[in-house]
This record gives C-alpha cells, structure tokens and sequence, in this order.
C-alpha cells in the first residue's frame, strides 16, 4: 500500500544529465527502494528554476518541486562543489522552501535530509558538505549522520551510471538506507508515544 511507503525526493546533479552528483543521487534513492521507499528524482532542467522571489507565481517546475517538497517523508540532496560551496542551480531550488514556510509542517520540520557533496578535490568536498548540512539545520530538517564526500578527480561511475568504486557505493547506499530508516522510526516511535493525561503533568 502507497501509506507504507514512504515517498523519499532527491534534489540534485547539474543542468547537464549524467552528471556525478546526479549519477550519485541516483544510487542513493535507489537503495532508498530497495527497502520500500517511493523515489522522486529532480534534477537537471527540472532545477531550472526563476531565481526564488517571495509571493511570485510559481513555474510548472517550481510547482513539482514544492508539491513534491509537501508530500514527501525524507529528502536526499546531491550537489558539486562549486568555488567551495554548494551550487546556485541548488541553492535556488532549496530556496524555494520558503513557501512552506506557512505550512502546518513548516519548511522541512522533522524529516531526515541525506546529503552528497561532490568535487573534484577533499577540501572542497568538505566544505560543500558541510554548507548542505547548515542548510538542512536550518530548514529544520535532520541530516543523517553519514554524509557521503565523492571525491570525483577519479572515475567514480561507468558510462551507464553504475558506480564502480565500492567504498563510493557503500557511501550512497547508505545514506539512503539512513532516511527511510530513520523515516520509519519516527513512526514507530509516533505509534508507541503513550499520551500524558493534562491532571498528570508537573505543574512549575
């Protein structure tokens, strides 16, 4: 049943198709489902986005993105270390969760964000990830604990996506077990929270 799977967005790669982060975003989701999530892929000319105004008319692609956004139960992130940081095709598509902002479960409160820097070099890998996990934080979502760093100056995946370095593999595969894991606790742990009776409460 649709309810028992929980839907799991990634947001990612470059307006080129095929690119890394894509290519790494891609692995994640799909170890996402290989323990019953839903996937929802969004990258490349579907980020082609306006640059994020508060109050605009929203694009048919910004639409996607932010009813996607609403429906989902756990988000995974793939971006290239741009000079440093995260990409402006990322950044703007990340932008546009200001619209939640209103929303009874405002911007991305409680759900896991699995993130994925990729570069060409450790230090910009680093601090690209830790730029996705700032943004994640603040947004209020939860970043799992592993974060996944390719360091792409190396081949990393073959001409038809597969990754084909098994420490890269693990890394992606991980990370998406990690969000509908923690997905599905919180569940379990919603089902389990017993109720506290207003008279039982300790008054200051």
């Amino acid at each position: 049943m649709i309810q028992d799977r929980p839907l799991i967005v990634g947001i990612g790669g470059t307006p080129r198709r095929g690119s890394s982060s894509e290519r790494a975003l891609a692995v994640s989701l799909r170890a996402a489902e290989d323990k019953g999530a839903r996937t929802i892929l969004l990258s490349g000319a579907e980020l082609l986005l306006p640059m994020y105004m508060p109050g605009q008319q929203q694009s048919d692609q910004a639409s996607r993105l932010l009813a996607a956004l609403r429906e989902c139960h756990g988000i995974i992130i793939s971006s290239p270390a741009y000079h440093g940081s995260i990409s402006g095709l990322i950044k703007n598509a990340l932008d546009y969760a200001e619209e939640l902002r209103t929303d009874p479960r405002a911007y991305l409160d409680g759900i896991p964000v699995g993130c994925i820097a990729c570069a060409g070099g450790w230090q910009a890998v680093g601090q690209t990830l830790g730029a996705l996990r700032t943004i994640a934080h603040s947004l209020r979502g939860w970043p799992t604990p592993l974060g996944a760093m390719l360091n792409t100056s190396t081949a990393l995946f073959d001409t038809e996506g597969n990754c084909i370095d098994m420490a890269t593999q693990r890394q992606l595969e991980t990370v998406g077990h990690q969000v509908i894991d923690f997905v599905r606790m919180q569940r379990l742990g919603r089902q389990r929270a017993p109720s506290i009776p207003i008279d039982a409460r300790v008054e200051p």
